[in-house]
């Protein structure tokens, strides 16, 4: 599993593997048939995960068939390249393993197939032990259902360089907050410098729409909903940064590299980021690490993005009781914590980003950015709609480019995006 690049704050232990996107659907058979006694084998499978954390499911495996004698657990890792196709072999031919990692745009096909147990009918008892948005990730528009245990999550905060704020007589400590503020503070600060420096790096993704208050998708699931009056205004703004060269030029082509070189070298001052990038500018730019914020995303309706990994459990599974309680036991509140200490992701479960380790200060440049994601995530959500597709996502650039570059308006390219995309939803 690999977390897009655009979860940057994830560390790069992790980075190759968690893909984090969206799609959805939900079905479901034999949740009744959940309760019993927890016995027999069940085979469980993960993404990309046994040569890092090998020792770590083995020894959680062998925890569960103590705590449930008469238990057997086959765990099985799959390669991230071709994950997606193997999954759907797999749920096609029948051989689906009984617990499955998946992301919200994995379990989507399998629910619409009846393969994904609802959770609401089977482990609702366990709903109560998980962050809100979390559980809420794995359910899909138009259909009733919860059809993966949430995992672990990821996000990430913002830097910003504190210098180039005050230069444009801006509040160094008071970084912008809301969209509104950023486009404030970014035509006042390439006003100041003559075009010199850029506030953004990046064109608005589905997840700035999300986070700027713009209805995603209609509540049925049968189409796409962004090109509102509300989002129209979002990319009308982002239009006004570009022609100011508030968004940098090449933001068009950005990748995260670049866009990241872009706040190195300090011409751009605000962009996501990680604990590792922060040893990277005390090593390569020591003027910028002086100066280095750290804020929570742009959001003008007070939550975050989150990025979230499941645990499904497949409603044809022969032993379903010891299937779902392994779901829960790999992903409940000791699991989780074990295995956030072991790589720079975050709990899914209430409470656990209370712990110290996640709010206690011990001046390492780690500790500071993962408290900083750690407090926003408490209420984060996944705008990501669980059916937005790689596709999608292309086509939704694309029009935004056209829009900036003043080929279509706003309203033309979200148009023209929003007829794609549910194009594309219809073929699905």
């Amino acid at each position: 599993m690999r977390i897009p690049r655009r979860a940057v704050a994830a560390a790069a232990a992790i980075a190759t593997v968690l893909p984090l996107s969206a799609c959805g659907g939900g079905s479901d058979s034999g949740a009744s048939a959940a309760s019993g006694k927890v016995e027999g084998k069940i085979t469980f499978q993960t993404w990309n995960l046994q040569a890092n954390f090998k020792d770590y499911f083995n020894s959680l495996i062998a925890a569960f068939e103590k705590q449930y004698p008469g238990t057997d657990v086959k765990w099985v890792d799959r390669p991230a390249e071709g994950y997606a196709d193997k999954i759907s072999a797999d749920a096609a031919g029948g051989t689906l393993p009984d617990v499955v990692n998946v992301s919200p745009d994995l379990v989507a096909p399998l629910a619409k197939a009846g393969l994904a147990l609802d959770l609401d009918k089977a482990a609702q008892k366990y709903k109560k032990e998980y962050l809100p948005g979390a559980w809420a990730s794995h359910q899909i528009p138009g259909m009733q259902g919860t059809y993966a245990f949430p995992w672990y999550l990821n996000t990430g905060p913002l830097f910003y360089n504190k210098r180039l704020f005050k230069e444009a007589g801006l509040d160094g400590e008071r970084p912008p907050k809301t969209y509104d503020e950023v486009f404030a503070s970014g035509l006042k600060m390439a006003k100041e410098s003559k075009g010199e420096i850029a506030t953004l790096a990046n064109v608005p993704t589905i997840e700035d729409f999300g986070r700027y208050g713009v209805e995603l998708m209609n509540k049925e699931g049968t189409g796409f909903a962004f090109n509102d009056a509300k989002g129209v205004e979002l990319l009308t703004h982002y239009k006004e940064l570009y022609d100011a060269k508030a968004l940098d030029p090449q933001a068009l082509t950005a990748t995260p590299e670049s866009s990241g070189k872009k706040f190195l070298t300090e011409a751009v001052a605000m962009n996501p980021g990680s604990a590792l990038d922060l040893g990277n500018f005390k090593k390569q730019a020591p003027s910028l690490y002086k100066n280095i914020g750290i804020t929570d995303q742009i959001s003008s309706t007070g939550h975050a993005n989150m990025y979230v990994m499941g645990v499904m459990v497949n409603t044809k599974a022969k032993q379903k009781p010891a299937a779902v309680a392994f779901a829960h036991f790999v992903t409940d509140a000791t699991r989780q914590m074990e295995f956030a200490r072991k790589v720079a992701i975050f709990p899914s479960t209430a409470g656990s980003l209370d712990d110290p380790y996640f709010t206690k200060e011990d001046g390492t440049d780690e500790t500071r950015v993962r408290i900083a994601a750690a407090k926003s995530l408490k209420t984060a959500v996944n705008y990501t709609p669980v059916l937005f597709s790689e596709q999608m996502k292309t086509e939704l650039r694309n029009e935004v480019a056209k829009a900036l570059q003043g080929k279509e308006s706003p309203k033309e390219a979200l148009d023209n995006a929003v007829k794609a995309c549910d194009r594309l939803l219809q073929q699905s």
